[in-house]
């Protein structure tokens, strides 16, 4: 049986190798497009994912997905939310933790949509989550974004602080494999 190739368009590569991680049992071959496309604004992931992935499944005529997350910190009204990457970039994770700065309840969501489209075809979405809590510090350097300051409901550590990163986070993983489910019928 032929592979089902699949186009993942983003820039990060810390996603494509946690995509392809989790799809590396499947029969799917993900091909990386680094390109820039342009975001709805949107709190909504889900939103912002089908609506990226529409518009480049028709410009490049190809399978695409796309996969837009954000960490919802509930004390900060859910900020950064869906502007996740434009606010590391500016403020960084010390600059979340200045705002977190004598906040007690430090819950936290961790949000993943994966956008699938065909030419032509209407897009579909999968949403995974995943809670935890702000960490005091910046702890650990493995994973990306804001794994060293996420620590994951049942843990006492960081993504940043496990070396298994990529494997044990669970809001992307569960948008993906209910993307693989969808592919596979």
């Amino acid at each position: 049986m032929e592979k089902l190739k699949i186009y993942f368009v983003t820039h990060n590569k810390g996603k494509v190798r946690e995509f392809k991680e989790i799809v590396k049992d499947e029969d799917i071959e993900i091909e990386h497009i680094d390109m820039e496309y342009a975001e709805l604004r949107s709190d909504n992931p889900e939103e912002i994912s089908k609506e990226a992935v529409k518009k480049l499944a028709e410009k490049l005529k190809k399978a695409v997905v796309v996969e837009d997350s954000g960490l919802f910190i509930k004390a900060l009204r859910d900020f950064p939310g869906t502007s996740s990457a434009y606010i590391h970039k500016r403020i960084g994770l010390d600059g979340i933790l200045k705002l977190m700065d004598g906040v007690e309840d430090r819950a936290a969501l961790y949000k993943s949509a994966v956008g699938y489209c065909e030419p032509g075809k209407r897009p579909v979405s999968f949403l995974g989550s995943e809670n935890g809590t702000i960490a005091t510090e910046v702890r650990g350097s493995f994973g990306f974004g804001h794994d060293p300051i996420f620590i994951p409901e049942g843990f006492d550590q960081t993504y940043g602080e496990m070396e298994n990163a990529s494997e044990a986070k669970k809001f992307r993983r569960r948008a993906v494999e209910q993307l693989v489910k969808f592919l596979k019928k």
